[in-house]
């Protein structure tokens, strides 16, 4: 069994040495790779990866920005990993938790793990709207897709690969994690939830994230519930 980790990248010249330093010290157990795609970062970011020599890496550039979903896109197509774990180059998950996002897979249980925000990890106190809008959206993913999740909108997604080939992903901004949620669902794909931990950020500290993309999410949880 291989792992590939896969991390968008737009605009985070003031992490991304950290996180990528923080996912090569992590023991998984499994041989691993690394996937980075730049989304066509602006700020300096570029600058950084390009100076990354890591036979465990492998970056690729957008020529243009086209948004989260489409990197992951990029990402997903270049995996060669059996598993492909999710993870955004921000500071706000912490890649330590790993193994525990992969031991569902690894003994049998699980072909989809999400790690859940609200199953009791520690997490930085934010914006209460925050949470209810991540509540709502997850209520109504649950809804169109029979589930019970409790946290949708999660970063850290781990799929068994032969999963991620079977379906077809459209989104280009943040509408890809509805999309692949009900899309997994539809395959009656067998998910798990873990625990996790989550160090938010505000928007002073560089979220992207807006009510905009909420909005957007509802969306494309009715498009891709009823059209493919």
């Amino acid at each position: 069994m291989k792992l590939t980790i896969v991390m968008p990248v737009y605009n985070e010249k003031d992490t991304i040495q950290e996180i990528i330093a923080r996912v090569l010290k992590v023991e998984t157990g499994l041989p691993t790779d690394l996937v980075v795609v730049d989304d066509y970062s602006t700020d300096g970011t570029r600058d950084i990866l390009k100076m990354v020599a890591d036979p465990r890496i492998n970056i690729y550039y957008h020529e243009k920005n086209k948004g989260k979903g489409a990197a992951l896109r990029t990402g997903f197509g270049k995996a060669t990993g059996d598993i492909v774990l999710v993870q955004d180059a921000d500071l706000e998950y912490d890649p330590r938790e790993y193994p525990k996002l992969l031991e569902p897979i690894l003994d049998g249980r699980a072909d989809v793990v999400y790690g859940s925000r609200f199953l009791g990890g520690p997490h930085r106190v934010l914006f209460f709207w925050h949470y209810v809008a991540n509540r709502m959206l997850t209520a109504f993913s649950n809804i169109l897709s029979n589930l019970n999740l409790t946290d949708m909108e999660t970063c850290y997604k781990v799929f068994k690969n032969d999963v991620l080939r079977r379906i077809t992903l459209k989104s280009d901004r943040f509408g890809f994690e509805p999309e692949v949620t009900i899309k997994v669902a539809k395959l009656k794909a067998r998910i798990y939830e873990v625990p996790i931990s989550y160090s938010g950020r505000d928007y002073t500290e560089g979220k992207k994230i807006g009510w905009k993309d909420g909005v957007a999410a509802m969306v494309h949880m009715l498009r891709f519930k009823f059209f493919k």
